[in-house]
């Protein structure tokens, strides 16, 4: 007999609405205003057309991304999930300790409390919400972003999807100013990253907490020339 292959469960519509709202370049949390280094790498000569734009987003989804946010957000969303404060809270920490410079830590924990005021507003009698605001010294976006996510009722999956479509959304457009690049540059280096964000996902869903890892020197040495650049589209 053929073998009969169950269709995937739908996300439900209120899940998925959800989700599109976390990735949104629109969410007021203020990413748009930073560029993870690449206005820096544009001003150093590392960055100068779309294929090297490609190239340094790509590596830094995969190297970056993939082995530090990534599995955060999977490890936070599950934690949230149980109700396991003390595990947010240690995740948050590890946040904390390995933003590498003043620039990279300002953005996390001003985009974390820009999220959790965004759904206190929305929700202001979860006390999980109150847990995650007390976290020291600020709560970090990765750790924020799960807690809204794992609300939303979506899975696991899913919810690293929208974080990492999120950031891709929001590297495209400092691309699109920094470079500069036009509109239909800037929708090839989102096809390109479409199609890796998925392998980025599976692997980081699955990486226990001995592999997760910061380890991107230039990142950080381009963060700390930017903190000086002289002229600058981006916060610092």
């Amino acid at each position: 007999m053929p073998r009969v292959h169950r269709a995937p469960p739908r996300l439900a519509a209120a899940a998925l609405i959800e989700l599109m709202r976390l990735a949104s370049p629109a969410l007021p949390v203020g990413g748009f205003s930073y560029s993870e280094t690449l206005e820096s790498a544009v001003d150093a000569g590392l960055i100068a057309d779309l294929q090297q734009a490609r190239g340094w987003l790509l590596d830094q989804l995969h190297l970056n991304l993939a082995r530090s946010e990534l599995p955060v957000v999977a490890s936070a969303f599950n934690a949230w999930r149980r109700g396991d404060v003390e595990r947010a809270r240690e995740l948050n920490q590890w946040v904390a300790m390995t933003r590498e410079t003043r620039e990279l830590a300002q953005q996390s924990q001003q985009m974390g409390r820009s999220l959790v005021e965004w759904m206190r507003q929305r929700d202001s009698d979860d006390p999980l919400l109150e847990a995650v605001a007390a976290f020291g010294p600020a709560p970090a976006w990765p750790v924020a972003f799960a807690l809204a996510a794992s609300r939303s009722g979506a899975p696991l999956r899913e919810a690293l999807i929208a974080f990492a479509v999120g950031w891709a959304e929001n590297m495209v457009q400092a691309a699109i100013k920094a470079v500069p690049l036009g509109q239909s540059a800037g929708q090839r280096l989102l096809d390109a990253l479409g199609e890796e964000i998925p392998r980025a996902v599976d692997a980081a869903i699955v990486m226990p907490d001995s592999q997760r890892q910061v380890f991107a020197p230039m990142l950080a040495i381009l963060s700390s020339l930017h903190e000086t650049q002289y002229s600058r589209l981006f916060r610092s």
